[in-house]
């Protein structure tokens, strides 16, 4: 095919893209996702169109950022950086155009001036050094052993089998099996070390006999060869002005080396065949591990047993002498003896807590007193865990490892958890649970969190019914919410849900020689690796009194607590008879008070007595109303996640000739906090999350806030060694303290 021909394929690709982000017709939803999907395929089976590609999209970036088409930027550019990741060949001149581009992206508010300023800065290094976004993507999600680049990462697909039926889990159990069998620690070592000399040799490298002698080399040649490429990678990149020039001479003796003296003439007279020129390297599906939540601290588990095989840092005794799954808390963690290194002079010591805890070397000599031991309380920013958000998630994938990377000094995150759920809103209702049960523990051990860096993903599957039932939408209500917020995660991972029932009905092919291209996976593939930006979601405490004269039961909810009036009554000790010829009608008498949510954020207190029939409390924005259903509905914006919206179904009662008679009428409010008691004899039965395994039943009285972050409870009993006057700090501190927000990455975040 010309080169005409190729670009002008890959232009109608493009424009496919596109129309499917613009114009959302009937014609275009039946192959929503598969697009992107379809394009990558195209460069993947052959890498020399990569850089007409490359172009294409920077052509229409560069358009869209002249004609202000906001909305299709985020995507292309997450397009563009997955096609360079993978690709060898490209320009110096591609990169820096793509480079210009993302530095004028940071002029733009969020989140275009985030997504741009992650993408330049491994522009940047990529530019420098071909082949390191590559290199180190691969060695992070292989777990392959490398003391430059120590990272590890790991994708948990949990799946709840009450709410997935047996034949989507094991489609997707033989999906991600079959596409990893032929992903040894061998073959990926072979395609580190074939896409480093081929991006920094370019035409220059026999492609094709370099990936055939790497082949054929033992296990030690090849690992040989692998910490070699590797070295030189990395050492290249952490240079403050890396030479392109110096690391091409070093790449070349490396290549010289495993092909012979023949290599430097066979490359002076244009290397391999036509044919045997530039084969594909393929970019390995990251190591996932399929997992049946049955047990509410399997997440716990799994995370602590992805740390505890190899660890490639020794933390200080204290943290050294924690046991990962005790159950006792380190009462003696703010009392760290270190080496002391200062004069000895009060003023002379660092404001900030330096040292703490070091790499030791393995010729590490025992613990020695010089000058005396310094004895400090930590900061309350670095005594708790800050969060398991990845905020230094950003240095982690681009920089170098240490530097401003660091949770403690001394002490990065070298490990990343990918923690990706499939279902419906009740798993995520599960998810909630499992992460505040996470930050809770925390508090008590702190032993995750410094090496740490948790990322939470989703994916809608509902069980197969007839779209016409409200239940059945209902049940993917968040998914719907973050496909409003970014469009680029509703064409991508939202299209999945009829995909992978798709998957599950088709029979299982048992010819493991046929090559076929598992969409399922390349899809979450896409979306652990490109989907950075996190969308937060307010987590909910709710106390459920079943005896005012007893202690409430405490529970937490993510998106839904919906409310029913029993139809039991309390005993008749304590109540007052209501009064004789009264109907009381349908529903029960409710005291509800409130704090109403204003734009001011001004607390306004509302306390309102009324008979209902049930509540529906949402943490999530439906996009119709607020305040009385008179008159036109107003638009709730998608960015107003922090706030319940309550839907209370009220019964008024009226009088006319034919007597007393009852009506519904649903009143809607929005508020942070509310307290709801039962005045009569009813009782409220509670559901949480939609899910019927999480049920109250026989409830009095039930109050709903914020959650709190569990490291306020934790702070009082670690900062013994403060003043009075810190202490005073310290407990106002705890008074506000900030509410839990659940992260869940999406491509974009919320696009305003």
């Amino acid at each position: 095919m010309e080169s005409s021909d190729v670009e002008l394929d890959l232009q109608r690709s493009v424009q496919a893209v596109l129309r499917e982000l613009s114009a959302q017709a009937p014609a275009v939803q039946g192959h929503q996702g598969m697009w992107r999907w379809s394009l990558h395929k195209k460069v993947e089976r052959d890498p020399g169109k990569s850089p007409a590609l490359v172009r294409i999209l920077l052509r229409e970036l560069e358009k869209a950022e002249s004609e202000d088409l906001r909305h299709v930027i985020i995507p292309l550019l997450h397009t563009l950086m997955y096609v360079l990741t993978k690709a060898t060949g490209i320009t110096e001149e591609l990169y820096r155009r793509t480079y210009a581009f993302c530095i004028r992206l940071l002029t733009l508010p969020a989140p275009y001036c985030m997504v741009a300023l992650d993408c330049a800065i491994r522009l940047k290094t990529e530019a420098a050094v071909p082949g390191t976004l590559y290199q180190r993507l691969v060695i992070a999600e292989q777990n392959l052993t490398s003391e430059l680049y120590p990272y590890q990462e790991r994708v948990f697909l949990f799946v709840d089998p009450e709410l997935v039926s047996p034949s989507v889990c094991s489609a997707l159990l033989l999906e991600i099996e079959a596409a990893q069998v032929h992903q040894t620690p061998e073959a990926c070592m072979c395609h580190v070390v074939s896409h480093a000399l081929q991006a920094a040799l370019g035409e220059a490298c026999q492609a094709g006999a370099l990936q055939r002698k790497l082949q054929t080399s033992p296990r030690h040649t090849l690992e040989h060869y692998f910490h070699a490429v590797v070295a030189a990678v990395e050492q290249m990149a952490s240079e403050p002005s890396p030479s392109r020039e110096g690391h091409l001479e070093r790449l070349e003796e490396i290549y010289c080396s495993l092909l012979g003296p023949a290599a430097t003439a066979r490359g002076r007279c244009g290397g391999d065949s036509l044919q045997d020129r530039q084969p594909g390297i393929p970019l390995p599906s990251p190591h996932i591990t399929f997992h049946l939540w049955t047990d509410e601290e399997q997440l716990w588990k799994e995370l602590v047993l992805f740390l505890r095989p190899r660890s490639y840092l020794r933390l200080s005794a204290d943290l050294e002498a924690l046991d990962l799954q005790g159950l006792w808390p380190d009462q003696e963690l703010a009392r760290v003896s270190v080496l002391s290194r200062d004069s000895g002079i009060e003023r002379d010591l660092p404001l900030v807590v330096d040292e703490l805890f070091a790499p030791s070397s393995p010729e590490r000599p025992g613990l020695q007193r010089k000058g005396g031991i310094k004895k400090r309380a930590w900061p309350p920013d670095i005594l708790m865990p800050v969060s398991w958000d990845g905020s230094l998630e950003l240095h982690r994938r681009t920089g170098r490892p240490g530097g401003d990377g660091e949770l403690l000094p001394g002490i990065s995150r070298l490990y990343t958890a990918r923690v990706l759920v499939l279902g419906d809103d009740r798993m995520l209702g599960r998810l909630a649970q499992a992460y505040h049960s996470l930050r809770k523990r925390e508090t008590q051990k702190f032993c995750l969190t410094p090496r740490l860096s948790l990322q939470l993903y989703y994916i809608r599957v509902l069980a197969p019914q007839k779209s016409t039932s409200s239940r059945h939408s209902e049940l993917g209500e968040l998914a719907a919410f973050l496909g409003r917020a970014d469009p680029w995660y509703e064409s991508i991972v939202n299209t999945l849900c009829p995909a992978i029932h798709k998957l599950a009905e088709m029979p299982p092919c048992l010819d493991t020689s046929q090559t076929v291209d598992p969409f399922i996976l390349d899809v979450i593939t896409y979306y652990v690796r490109m989907g950075t930006q996190p969308i937060y979601f307010q987590i909910y405490t709710v106390k459920i009194f079943s005896d005012l004269s007893q202690d409430p039961t405490e529970d937490i909810f993510l998106t839904e607590l919906m409310v029913k009036i029993q139809d039991s009554k309390f005993p008749k000790d304590g109540f007052s008879p209501k009064r004789r010829g009264v109907a009381e009608g349908p529903g029960a008498e409710l005291s509800i008070c409130y704090q109403k949510a204003l734009l001011s954020h001004r607390t306004r207190e509302v306390t309102v007595s009324l008979r209902a029939t049930g509540l529906v409390l949402k943490a999530l924005p439906a996009g119709d109303t607020e305040g009385p259903t008179h008159g036109p509905p107003t638009v709730a914006p998608v960015t107003d996640n922090t706030c319940l919206t309550v839907t209370v179904t009220e019964v008024v009662k009226s009088s006319n000739l034919a007597g007393r008679s009852f009506s519904a009428v649903t009143n809607t409010f929005r508020t942070a906090n509310i307290q709801i008691q039962s005045q009569d004899q009813r009782l409220l039965t509670l559901l949480l999350d939609k899910d019927n395994r999480r049920v109250f039943r026989d409830v009095v009285r039930f109050e709903v806030a914020p959650c709190p972050e569990p490291r306020a409870g934790a702070q009082k009993s670690k900062v013994l060694g403060l003043s009075s006057h810190q202490q005073q700090e310290m407990e106002r501190t705890e008074v506000k303290a900030k509410p839990l927000r659940m992260p869940i990455n999406t491509f974009s975040g919320i696009i305003q």
